[in-house]
């Protein structure tokens, strides 16, 4: 029987190297590989036809090998690029033996018959994009904020004067700088009045901001929920922005109805795994508003206070000592 866990990341992830010593402690086999290594360290043969209806074949590192069909479940974090093992070839080769590599390597890794991912990277990708999420959470009955994807200007001026104020998101943060320094643009309150026609050269996200009381994190692992209220110093807009280490945690209950609406989001998905982020808001004694901002797919949790237990779930779930729940997650 199947009983092996690859876990795809690159060499330095904290949090992978937590769920691989819970899956250690139990005796469970491990295979780490980045495919980002292909080469020397990262080799394989892998075979299909001639009655043999799925892949098989070995993959071997530099210090461990498996058998394709003895992977039971695949835990996809954090791969390093491919592009990153031909940076010293010329672009033309580069680019084609990154995308042959991606392709090849790749496009068998998330084939593995019968595996468990989480999360196959296909079910990533559908899910990482903002407007997919929003209309989700609207369609699950979670209340979103107003939001407008625009490049007009007059559009985003007729949407910031429907509003109090308004906030500016990025879809997907700040890539890398070409000396390879990474940042950040958090969301920030914007002035309706520096809408210009520079608007027109890309997409913007736009939505009206949520006078909170307070930050929720939830973490969902198969059908294990771990929530965080999350109070920032000064009431920042975004907690991300400032000191992670002045940040207030205080594990909250999440309501029941919510609950069952981040199942079906992350089945939906073909998910097992998502980090959320929900808005509170509410006035007096009257019961906080949760208002639905984001689903990362591939969130980071080690630190949070409670990443302990979430650890132990992710070795429940790739260990098959949990169910799951749904079945999306095994379809590549």
């Amino acid at each position: 029987m199947a009983s092996t866990v690859l876990v795809v990341t690159a060499l330095e992830d904290v949090t992978a190297d937590w769920v691989i010593a819970a899956l250690n402690e139990r005796e469970v086999p491990v295979l780490r590989v980045d495919p980002a290594d292909i080469g020397p360290a990262l080799t394989f043969g892998f075979r299909i036809g001639e009655g043999t209806p799925a892949w098989g074949g070995r993959l071997r590192t530099a210090s461990r090998e498996v058998e394709l069909g003895e992977v039971a479940a695949v835990y996809y974090r954090r791969p390093a690029p491919y592009a990153a093992r031909f940076e010293h070839l010329p672009q033309q080769q580069r680019e084609f033996a990154a995308t042959e590599a991606r392709h090849g390597l790749g496009g068998v890794l998330n084939s593995l018959h019968s595996a468990l991912y989480v999360n196959h990277p296909a079910a990533v990708t559908r899910a990482d994009f903002k407007p997919a999420q929003l209309q989700r959470f609207a369609e699950l009955g979670l209340t979103i904020p107003p939001t407008l994807v625009t490049n007009d200007p007059e559009a985003a001026r007729k949407f910031a004067a429907a509003h109090a104020r308004v906030i500016y998101k990025t879809f997907r943060g700040l890539p890398p700088s070409e000396e390879g320094h990474t940042g950040a643009i958090w969301a920030q309150r914007v002035d309706a009045d520096t809408f210009d026609d520079s608007l027109m050269v890309t997409a913007h996200l736009f939505q009206a901001e949520i006078p909170k009381t307070g930050d929720v994190r939830i973490t969902v692992v198969g059908r294990r929920i771990f929530a965080q209220q999350i109070t920032a110093p000064h009431g920042a807009l975004d907690w991300r922005r400032g000191d992670w280490d002045e940040l207030i945690h205080a594990p909250i209950a999440v309501p029941a109805p919510i609950e069952t609406a981040l199942h079906s989001y992350l089945a939906s998905f073909g998910l097992l795994f998502g980090c959320f982020d929900f808005a509170l808001n509410g006035d007096g004694d009257a019961p906080e508003h949760w208002t639905a901002i984001e689903c990362n797919p591939n969130g980071q949790w080690g630190w949070l206070p409670d990443s302990p237990t979430i650890t132990t779930a992710f070795a429940d779930i790739l260990s098959r000592k949990e169910a799951v729940g749904h079945d999306d997650a095994r379809r590549p």
